[in-house]
């Protein structure tokens, strides 16, 4: 994702423009995400479809049965085929305990694969992060999010910030003092100083939520916890504004 000349460099950089997030990561230690493609992204992408909205231990049930339905040659885990999924009776998948929102998603992610909308990761490391996200959320039920994960977990891609990403919103809420949830624009507009290594910063994000639950987490400066409550401070809605003028105008006639 990053050497660690550049890791370096980069809190170099935070202890000048990022206090907080300098001191959130010398408290969490060392970087130590290592990038798995152990799977094709067909497999890594019909794993994630079978999670959604599922918890861990169900999901992992779930898609253990259905890979459990393909032969392994061997391996100790059967890597899936497209072509072997789209031929399988959706009957059979729902056996597995797959739902058939969920059979209809993988199996429109086993067609993109065949017909080269999502393909190998020989081809995914050449092509730019925006591109990757625009072609593999024209599968069924596979969102920015997904692809976001993909991108960091499966590709290494360094300068990934998912801002839709609870771990990641509640971390920077609770690292920078907070009182409420970041929308995902002010997380953008002020994550954007953390590139060209935002995949970095959101691990850090999500180990703040871990600090936070063992007491460890480092307390901001008001100085710092002001600053970013001010820039993002929501303008008063038309709706408010109107409701202020008629008041201000109800007192004006009482006195």
């Amino acid at each position: 994702m990053c050497t660690a000349a550049e890791l370096t460099a980069f809190k170099r950089k935070l202890s000048r423009i990022d206090p907080v997030l300098a001191n959130l990561m010398r408290a969490a230690g060392k970087f130590t995400h290592v990038p798995n493609a152990e799977h094709t992204p067909f497999h890594a992408l019909a794993r994630a479809i079978a999670h959604q909205q599922l918890n861990g231990t169900a999901a992992e049930s779930i898609f253990g049965r259905f890979v459990g339905l393909y032969p392994s040659n061997g391996a100790t885990v059967a890597l899936l085929e497209a072509e072997l999924v789209l031929a399988t009776p959706d009957e059979k998948l729902r056996a597995v305990g797959l739902s058939f929102a969920k059979i209809a998603g993988i199996k429109d992610l086993a067609q993109k694969t065949i017909d080269g909308t999502v393909p190998p990761y020989e081809i995914l490391h050449t092509l730019a992060d925006e591109e990757i996200i625009e072609r593999l959320t024209q599968v069924r039920g596979i969102g920015r999010w997904t692809v976001e994960m993909l991108l960091m977990s499966r590709l290494g891609r360094p300068d990934i910030l998912p801002v839709d990403d609870f771990g990641v919103r509640n971390g920077f809420r609770l690292a920078y003092g907070l009182r409420g949830m970041p929308t995902t624009r002010a997380l953008a507009e002020y994550g954007a100083r953390w590139a060209p290594f935002r995949s970095v910063a959101a691990w850090y994000l999500w180990r703040a939520v871990d600090l936070h639950r063992a007491g460890k987490l480092p307390a901001p400066t008001m100085h710092t916890r002001i600053k970013l409550v001010k820039k993002h401070k929501k303008k008063p809605g038309r709706v408010a504004a109107k409701k202020k003028a008629k008041r201000a105008k109800q007192a004006r006639k009482r006195q």
